[in-house]
């Protein structure tokens, strides 16, 4: 009936393709969800309904979820349905929502930008996983939901000033310097930021994400290892935290468009 895949599971995140193929028909009341988090509807639609009240939930809508909150799913049809749900363990969302972790009950609309911006992380997560990046992407993309329901609480643990925020992202710039294999989670506390913060600031900063940012260095890395006659692709992007040497070639592409045996012939010194 309900099938859910989880892609990515990671500093208390998880993003999961859910599909369900329930007959029509009314569902069963009384569903209780055990996690904070938010579902995209991608295809079909049905009838959730909460606290008494019913709502038509489409490929134009998204609805947040609640530990203990009693829910039930009826179906109008028998093609079920397919979403795309971000679940967010406790401090998540204290990061993102404050002490009160309420969420809204009603629906709220998806942007087109929205809409696309979740598919597209899907289509992500599907594929070849940088983790660090899909992390960073996912917790945008539910912090600008959230933004849209209230913007305040999002935007209430941001520095003030410019200096602060400058300072910020020298700290975090510094510590990934130091060890690019951190993640998003660790960086924000050790610089004392959410990590949605951090990640705002750090692009309004530097035109790039964090994870952009991560991958670069440890491309130049990769560059400097071959240019000192490395041969071991396979090694080197073991040690360099690649998820395999493909994530190495795809990665230096993208970087340099260029591929690592090109790039290893081109750097390494004639005699």
């Amino acid at each position: 009936m309900l099938a859910s895949a989880s892609l990515l599971t990671l500093d208390g995140l998880e993003l999961a393709d859910v599909a369900c193929r329930h007959p029509r028909g009314r569902g069963e009341a009384g569903e209780v969800g055990d996690r904070y988090g938010i579902v995209f509807v991608r295809r079909g639609y049905f009838v959730r309904s909460v606290d008494g009240v019913e709502t038509i939930l489409d490929p134009t809508l998204a609805y947040w979820v609640t530990p203990s909150a009693e829910q039930r799913f009826d179906h109008p049809h028998d093609h079920g349905d397919d979403c795309t749900a971000v679940f967010l363990g406790d401090e998540l969302i204290e990061t993102l929502w404050g002490g009160d972790r309420d969420l809204p009950i009603g629906p709220i609309a998806t942007s087109p930008q929205v809409d696309l911006e979740h598919r597209l992380v899907l289509a992500a997560a599907r594929g070849p996983v940088d983790e660090h990046a899909l992390f960073e992407r996912s917790l945008l993309l539910v912090a600008r939901m959230l933004e849209q329901h209230d913007p305040g609480p999002v935007g209430s643990g941001r520095p003030s000033s410019a200096r602060a925020r400058a300072a910020l992202v020298e700290d975090a710039r510094e510590l990934l310097a130091a060890d690019p294999l951190r993640s998003l989670t660790d960086l924000a506390g050790e610089v004392a930021a959410s990590p949605h913060h951090l990640s705002r600031i750090f692009r309004q900063a530097t035109g790039h994400t964090i994870s952009t940012h991560r991958i670069r260095l440890r491309v130049r890395a990769a560059l400097e290892r071959l240019a000192a006659g490395d041969n071991d692709l396979a090694q080197l992007a073991a040690e360099l935290g690649f998820t395999d040497q493909s994530h190495l070639t795809r990665s230096m592409r993208a970087e340099t468009r260029a591929t690592p045996g090109a790039l290893r012939s081109a750097l390494v010194a004639r005699d």
